[in-house]
């Protein structure tokens, strides 16, 4: 989480503390807003950045974001909250964690502590702890670099409501001005906590016994990944592979320094011994090669029955995401996703596949040949490509001449959104998005369009690019161009209706 301008923090003071309520699901006209998804989780109105503390409890899928409820620019952080029995409709439940005298409440974590070992529960009521990064304005204006540090929270009903620690902060900053977005999950090997923090560019590791007191383990990165801006966002995790091997992944999120500019995600697979962490080699992959998903985390406490691990990324980028065409909100997140660790010839590599969760919501696929006009806006368009003949272009449009198009030709696939709609709004908008697949055989395409976004899915997310886009008129005329241009449509039910 990036403090946004300073000049908007001194205006926006002001309102650091204020204890308002809000709450409830979204309002029934805004349903209806130009641009506001119908299958993607957004706030009823303000601003949202990060997902934070994403944690599973109980049957419920609980989603805390980066929310400023009194504007729909960045401002003062507050934990926005949500929860879900599916990952697909969302229920908005009061704000979690304001801001307070230790500042504003940046991105964390959140886990359920089953064997309190913080003593914030029992045995029988096992705490969810949240941990999250204090932002001091005062400090950052008079110029100290101190003013980062780790605070905690709990709940003893079922994430409701929730009470910050006494002595908080628990991890006080050593004097590095980037110091936040603590993700902490219970090392079953090391029988602790293990933290993993960002620090300006680089990940720093810290263990501890209650999530009150911190000792530092290692730090990663300085020597490895991409630095073209400050690190954030991390995630730390074990995989396992097809063959059940486990390796560790470490997802950090850099801003700028993205491959299509501006924000995104890159991540490392390696092995972690309970105090180092080694990445198998030193290339840089990323998460996803479009332009719009980033600061994404997983779900902590996942039941082992489930075995998967599922992630949800903020779509937009920094380069324009307070300016973006909305109205009464700005962002929205990513589809929720099945991350997968698969050994390649050249090392580990994550896919990043739609969870199965969304298939009740899509309606039986309609096949086509070669074009189509369609009859609804939100839809998953798939295809096949013959791997001996892998170019094809694929064109979405509506009647007012704005389109997107995905072409693959030789080694790089593209995504242009250079007349998609309304791209005024910043100049960093209106590109054409290219990634690399001269290592990837393509055989299948999947296309998941709201009514503000487009999330390509190369063989079932072997490679993955989120886009945002703002038609004036709903994209409904699509072209294919291949060999076979056989495709299918399948419409997609607002989660609203």
């Amino acid at each position: 989480m990036r403090a946004f301008s300073t000049f908007l923090i001194l205006v926006l003071i002001v309102t650091a503390c204020q204890q308002q309520k809000r709450s409830g699901n979204i309002a029934v006209g805004g349903t209806n807003e130009l641009f506001r998804s119908q299958f993607h989780f957004t706030p009823e109105s303000g601003w949202m950045n990060d997902p934070n503390g994403m944690v599973y409890y109980d049957g419920e899928y609980h989603l805390f974001y980066q929310y400023y409820p009194d504007s729909t620019v960045w401002g003062p952080m507050h934990w926005g909250h949500a929860i879900s029995k599916d990952m697909i409709h969302w229920e908005r439940l009061p704000i979690a964690l304001y801001p307070d005298s230790l500042g504003y409440i940046f991105s964390g974590s959140a886990v359920v502590d089953w064997k309190n070992t913080s003593g914030f529960g029992t045995a029988q009521t096992p705490p969810i702890v949240a941990i999250y990064t204090y932002h001091d304005p005062k400090g950052d204006q008079s110029g100290r670099i101190d003013f980062q540090t780790q605070g905690i929270a709990f709940s003893l009903d079922k994430g409701r409501t929730w009470n910050k620690y006494e002595r908080n902060p628990v991890l006080a900053n050593p004097g590095i001005r980037d110091f936040r977005d603590p993700k902490v999950s219970w090392n079953e090997v090391s029988n602790q906590w293990v933290m993993t923090l960002a620090v300006k560019d680089h990940i720093e590791f810290y263990a501890s016994l209650d999530l009150k007191k911190w000792d530092k383990l290692s730090e990663f990165g300085k020597t490895i990944g991409e630095h073209g801006g400050v690190w954030e966002c991390p995630d730390f995790f074990p995989l396992k592979d097809e063959q059940g091997d486990i390796n560790w992944v470490l997802l950090a999120s850099i801003n700028p320094g993205g491959p299509q500019g501006g924000s995104a995600t890159q991540y490392f697979v390696g092995k972690f011994d309970g105090k180092n962490f080694t990445s198998q080699d030193t290339l840089t992959r990323w998460i996803d090669y479009g332009a719009d998903n980033y600061a994404g985390v997983t779900w902590s406490d996942i039941p082992s029955q489930d075995g998967r691990r599922l992630f949800l990324g903020w779509m937009s980028n920094w380069q324009y995401a307070n300016v973006v065409p909305t109205k009464a909100w700005r962002s929205a997140t990513t589809l929720p996703r099945n991350v997968k660790l698969i050994k390649k010839s050249n090392g580990y590599e994550l896919e990043f596949a739609p969870v199965d969760e969304i298939l009740p919501i899509q309606q039986e696929p309609v096949i086509y040949d070669g074009t189509a006009k369609i009859e609804s806006s939100l839809f998953m368009m798939e295809f096949d490509v013959d791997e001996a003949v892998q170019d094809f272009t694929l064109t979405l449009s509506n009647d007012q001449h704005e389109k997107i198009i995905i072409d693959v030709k030789g080694s790089r696939l593209s995504l242009d959104r250079t007349f998609s709609g309304i791209i005024d709004f910043n100049p960093d908008f209106p590109a054409i998005h290219t990634m690399n697949i001269h290592d990837v055989a393509i055989h299948n395409i999947k296309l998941y369009v709201d009514q503000a976004s487009v999330e390509l899915f190369v063989n079932n997310g072997e490679r993955v690019m989120t886009e945002l886009v703002f038609p004036t008129k709903s994209y409904n005329l699509i072209k294919l161009e291949q060999e076979n241009p056989k495709f299918k449509i399948s419409y997609i039910s607002s989660i609203w209706k």
